[in-house]
């Protein structure tokens, strides 16, 4: 029996009512590849959440998603505007370039967030030959920082990213945990905002492999399941994957685990107020805490608990809640902290 992780949210098990809706699909034969009734009832759930014009297809992985939803909208000498710290730039091994051949304009930025002036200082080399033509704004919701974009902030950037011709994506893993910090719904932060093309994550919320691609441009709908099936995200039984979408956007259950990640990680946070030599290195705003600590005190915390280093010559490292996640397991894993912190002065 492993301890309560809180290196991930992946970490977390399968929420009941995603398990309910995979067992209540495991009856007797449906047809392959989404031609299946539950396919059909995400897809009009999606419609439901989004908005009319919303299209959802369900596929494997986020990563995945954000190769198919980014493939959309890219040529073969073309560019992705986005922060240093984006997951398609730091943890997808290079898929974007080595999948879709194109070039990453990475920007660093503090928190995680691109501001509409990052877009425009990228536009210089528009029509210039020589160099690769940005066509794709993507932002993480919530970002690798756990920081959230609001839907002002996410209209600034459509609006940027359209007036020179431009298209915004977002990397939805943690969409979910974004709009319950916001307190608002899936819409405002996605198609109210101007979004084109975005991944909603099931996996971090409660599913067990379930990610969905969601379009909003009606001209790019049409080539969608052709690069799904080329990019090996079509899966063949199909209506397991589109179940636990479904179960996540049935009765808000989204909106629940996420608002319950946070909530604990906000306790985490809140616990860590006063303890000598730990600090916030960012506001959290969703289900991540990056604190920074003595190493000492790091590295006798691993051997206890599963997390990650987020930058170790800083001390800094991230801890993630989930929806399983309890208040007893946090307030045991502050409680080892406030030990060790307290050795650590004496």
């Amino acid at each position: 029996m492993y301890p309560k992780s809180f290196a991930s949210d992946n970490h977390a098990g399968v929420h009941p009512a995603v398990l309910e809706a995979i067992t209540a699909a495991n009856h007797g034969d449906a047809p392959a590849y989404g031609d299946d009734r539950w396919t059909a009832a995400f897809e009009e759930k999606a419609r439901e959440v989004f908005g009319a014009g919303a299209h959802g297809f369900a596929v494997i992985n986020g990563a995945g998603a954000n190769m198919v939803g980014l493939a959309l909208m890219l040529g073969r000498y073309d560019a992705i505007i986005c922060a240093d710290s984006a997951h398609i730039a730091t943890h997808e091994a290079g898929a974007a370039e080595r999948l879709l051949g194109v070039k990453l304009m990475t920007v660093p930025t503090e928190d995680g967030k691109l501001r509409p002036e990052d877009i425009e200082a990228r536009l210089g080399g528009i029509g210039n030959p020589h160099e690769s033509q940005p066509t794709v704004v993507s932002i993480s919701q919530a970002t690798e920082f756990g920081t959230c974009y609001s839907p002002t902030e996410i209209t600034a950037l459509a609006d940027a990213a359209h007036q020179a011709g431009l298209r915004l994506h977002v990397d939805g893993a943690r969409l979910a945990n974004a709009a319950a910090h916001l307190g608002c719904d899936l819409k405002a932060i996605t198609t109210d905002a101007g979004v084109d093309v975005f991944s909603f994550g099931g996996t971090k919320n409660g599913a067990l492999a379930a990610e969905a691609v969601v379009v909003l441009d009606p001209s790019l709908v049409r080539e969608v399941p052709f690069l799904r099936r080329q990019s090996l995200q079509l899966a063949s039984k199909m209506r397991f994957i589109s179940a636990q979408l479904s179960a996540l956007l049935t009765d808000d259950l989204w909106a629940r685990n996420a608002d319950h990640a946070n909530q604990m990680a906000a306790r985490l946070a809140d616990g860590l107020a006063g303890i000598s030599g730990i600090s916030l290195a960012q506001p959290v705003q969703s289900n991540a805490v990056f604190a920074t600590l003595p190493q000492t005190i790091a590295e006798e915390l691993r051997r206890r608990y599963l997390f990650h280093y987020w930058d170790e010559a800083a001390g800094t490292v991230r801890w993630m809640t989930a929806f399983d996640t309890t208040p007893e397991h946090v307030d045991d894993f502050l409680d080892d902290i406030r030990k060790l912190a307290t050795a650590a002065v004496n």
